[in-house]
């Protein structure tokens, strides 16, 4: 009982000091990134060489805040107890700025996080096979996927579970990119000590998990009775509009006459990605070809679309249209549903905002995550980066979906005890059923 009030009390502290960890959903791809896209210039040139700062309504007064944070060290090296960890300190300077803005999706990363951070998104990792989704408010960080026969489902990990401890230490609050990246995967080969939270009565289960080689596939595919075919598409990685459009083709050879697409528990990932798949399932008789856009502060961003077969960009800040190295002339003429599930987000919401927008598809399930907004990742140059939240983005339609997501046209909500099952079968998969009848 001490053990748990300790969580709580941790979660407490977590919200407050490390709210900026937010629920930037599972895995490899945390939400949209406009990968290669100039947003600002010289970001780390925030002072001028005569150690100087223009100032200007609205603007921080460095000067003053460089005579403060003398002050205090000044203080700390007077009377400080312990040693000071001066690399520490900095980097916490770095984070409480990034704090400050009051976005759980704007983060700092030093140099040791910068570099996990950069694994690709290739879809293959060392890890325990499971996905994790984390709460905004409390920073509970709680797995929503585990993988048959990867690490975690041998183990005994469960969806609902709550990473409450990981080798001892409490990670309630932790920003849940680092979560992953420093302690959750590591050495193939090497065990993890992870404690979790189970049920309603929050027992505490200790699993030692082996790390593995993790390949996983962000599409998987099979023909259902009736020649209905799905989908079921895991993340936005780089490989996954191959994997999707591989699919496609194979269930059309088979002579699918409908299509589910499920995108339930699917965090996002890459733009370029979801904007392939729309290409290649959208009839460009039916559509304007807008797909999505984005818009920063000053009303200007990027617009991608597909006409005449071919995907274009369009970009405010290059100041010209941009050529778009993809053609893809095919289309999907069978009824197709989309699932949806309240950890739907972002490039998931692009995806299903178009379908519905375009009225290509009946979409089912629950109101997804709301995550309309874009982060560009930006390094320093010095080894370290930020993570910054830098436009909307908008279905074709133009509607803004940030906070408030997405409503299914068929709302049914995933029976209560499928919820904690490892695995589903689609035969009692009632929010999968109900695609399907939605399609007849």
């Amino acid at each position: 009982m001490e053990s748990k009030n300790k969580f709580w009390k941790g979660v407490l502290v977590g919200a407050l000091v490390m709210a900026f960890a937010g629920l930037v959903i599972v895995g490899v791809s945390a939400g949209i990134f406009l990968i290669g896209k100039t947003v600002m210039d010289n970001p780390a040139q925030i002072v001028e060489e005569d150690g100087s700062s223009a100032h200007g309504e609205g603007e921080l007064d460095l000067n003053r805040i460089s005579r403060k944070m003398d002050y205090i060290q000044g203080i700390v090296e007077e009377y400080y107890l312990f040693d000071e960890d001066l690399e520490h300190v900095e980097d916490g300077i770095y984070t409480g700025l990034m704090y400050g803005l009051d976005d759980p999706y704007s983060v700092y990363y030093n140099e040791k996080d910068y570099q996990s951070m950069q694994e690709d998104t290739s879809g293959k990792y060392c890890g325990i096979g499971a996905m994790v989704s984390q709460n905004r408010s409390t920073g509970i960080a709680t797995v929503t996927k585990v993988f048959k026969d990867a690490p975690s489902f041998e183990a005994g990990m469960l969806p609902g579970d709550i990473i409450y401890e990981v080798e001892g230490e409490n990670v309630a609050g932790m920003e849940l990119d680092l979560l992953v990246s420093n302690y959750i995967r590591g050495e193939e080969g090497s065990k993890v000590k992870i404690t979790v939270l189970r049920g309603d009565a929050n027992e505490e289960v200790e699993l030692t998990i082996e790390r593995r080689q993790i390949e996983v596939p962000t599409v998987e595919h099979e023909m259902l009775k009736d020649h209905v075919g799905y989908i079921y598409v895991m993340q936005f990685d780089e490989v996954t509009s191959e994997q999707f459009k591989t699919a496609v083709d194979d269930l059309e050879r088979q002579g699918m006459e409908k299509l589910v697409v499920d995108l339930r528990d699917n965090p996002g990932g890459l733009l370029d990605a979801v904007v392939e798949m729309l290409a290649y399932v959208l009839p460009d008789d039916r559509m304007d070809g807008m797909l999505v856009y984005t818009a920063d502060k000053d009303g200007k961003g990027d617009r991608f679309f597909c006409k005449d077969g071919k995907i274009q960009y369009e970009s405010d800040y290059q100041q010209q249209n941009s050529g778009y190295p993809k053609e893809d002339n095919h289309d999907i003429d069978v009824p197709m549903a989309v699932l949806i599930n309240g950890n739907s987000a972002s490039a998931s919401e692009v995806f299903t905002g178009a379908i519905q927008d375009y009225e290509a598809g009946v979409v089912v399930g629950t109101q997804t995550f709301g995550k309309g907004i874009v982060q560009s990742l930006l390094p320093l140059g010095d080894g370290t980066a930020i993570k910054l939240t830098t436009a909307h983005y908008y279905t074709p339609s133009g509607f803004d979906l940030h906070g408030v997501g997405l409503t299914p046209d068929v709302e049914v909500d995933l029976d209560e005890e499928l919820k904690t099952k490892a695995v589903v079968e689609k035969s009692e998969d009632n929010q999968l059923q109900a695609a399907i009848e939605a399609l007849d």
